[in-house]
């Protein structure tokens, strides 16, 4: 039975929100000012009919959007969208007390992402693949996707096939596909033990596809090709599944930020690190000191010093910043610094950072809320904050990257 409901508002998912006297419900694909009718459990509906559009309300890109829970927003307008991103940011920053100069959301254009994981699994019409329906575990089978690069798009035919050979599991497995410079990197998770006969098929149909690797549950079974991508002219392989930002152009926006705030710093830290992609452009200009608590990530951050060119001095350190974070005291060596760490935030380094003199600091962060906490405690150690920048680095969906710029006069000795 379907219900008539009044859409007053986009949640922090990209739903929208119409409240009701039992309290908010919850629904997909509809927008602020919409009139919908949707069949309600709790406080989810699910849309049955738009019966007044928003004047917002676009053609979605793809023929996958409402089945497919990739993509939360195909269906409102681009500026709209990309304020919608602004706001989240200024919204967390409020809820820390902040007043901030938070600029425009720096947009990602379809097309651009290098980097996707989709969801696999064998049935007895052959390789599903694609990606998990929204709030379920139902993999929706997909032909095209104008988010990921057009490589990656092209290659989901024969990613079924290589899926076939790799899949021994009857349950569902995931498939990171990143576009390298030199070819598709592929890596496996949870796809089941492999015998000595499928890591030959495999081998061979890599080898014949032109793949730059593919590895399974972390361990390479194929490298014709060194994997490749490129950090401020660096060339860098990343280890097989580690971190890389999933859109080179949003990666270059936030590292032109963090490079700018930071081009005074003759020594900086670069903490979280990851494979380089702030720390090898930082080494242009300035010594750098790389904190990473990933040993594969921080060993193909060194192999790209090593081999590049013009560079100024890189350190490499592995060691758990969450546990051990550095402290004030370390800090006094450095005269700039950048973080850029997992969803949770830094909230303990940042507590180091906040007694630290260092007088120019930048935070990456993809996560709002926590990004919010953390410069709150930047502030109140005696940190300004400069500026706010928003960017779209997961096209049409809630998630939002943003970049923080912090200085603190140098006290006198």
């Amino acid at each position: 039975m379907s219900t008539r409901f009044q859409i007053s508002r986009l949640g922090a998912q990209g739903d929208g929100v119409a409240d009701t006297p039992e309290g908010p419900v919850f629904i997909q694909f509809t927008l602020a000012g919409e009139t919908v009718t949707a069949a309600r459990e709790k406080d989810r509906g699910t849309l049955m009919a738009v019966l007044e559009p928003s004047p917002l309300r676009v053609e979605p890109t793809c023929r996958h959007f409402t089945e497919c829970g990739g993509c939360a927003l195909q269906h409102l307008e681009r500026q709209a969208y990309l304020d919608w991103k602004r706001e989240k940011v200024v919204q967390a920053l409020k809820s820390r007390g902040f007043e901030a100069d938070v600029a425009a959301t720096v947009p990602c254009a379809p097309h651009s992402r290098r980097r996707a994981t989709f969801s696999v699994r064998r049935t007895e019409a052959g390789m599903l693949l694609g990606y998990n329906r929204a709030h379920s575990h139902h993999i929706i089978d997909i032909e095209e996707c104008p988010i990921v690069e057009p490589q990656i798009e092209a290659a989901l035919p024969m990613l079924r096939r290589l899926a076939a050979l790799i899949c021994h599991t009857p349950q569902a497995f995931h498939l990171t596909v990143t576009h390298t410079d030199s070819g598709l990197d592929i890596a496996a998770q949870d796809a089941g033990k492999l015998e000595d006969k499928a890591r030959m098929a495999i081998s061979t149909f890599a080898i014949r596809e032109g793949l730059a690797r593919v590895s399974v549950d972390g361990e390479t079974i194929v490298e014709p090709k060194k994997p490749v991508v490129t950090f401020g002219g660096v060339s860098v392989a990343p280890p097989s599944g580690g971190f890389l930002q999933a859109v080179a152009s949003a990666e270059g926006a936030m590292a032109d930020l963090v490079c700018e705030h930071l081009k005074k710093a003759k020594k900086v830290a670069d903490l979280f690190a990851g494979a380089g992609a702030f720390a090898l452009r930082l080494a242009a200009k300035s010594e750098v000191h790389a904190v990473e608590g990933e040993a594969a990530a921080l060993a193909a951050l060194d192999r790209g010093f090593r081999f590049g060119t013009g560079l100024k001095r890189v350190v490499i350190e592995k060691r758990d910043l969450f546990r051990r974070p550095l402290t004030f005291k370390e800090l006094a060596a450095y005269d700039g610094l950048v973080f850029d760490p997992p969803r949770a935030g830094a909230e303990d380094q940042c507590k180091q950072i906040a007694k630290s003199d260092v007088p120019f600091v930048a935070a990456v962060s993809c996560n709002p809320a926590t990004l919010a906490r953390d410069l709150r405690i930047l502030v109140d150690g005696g940190y300004a904050l400069k500026s706010v920048t928003p960017v779209d680095q997961f096209l049409w969906s809630p998630h939002v990257e943003a970049v923080a710029l912090l200085e603190k006069p140098r006290k006198r000795r």
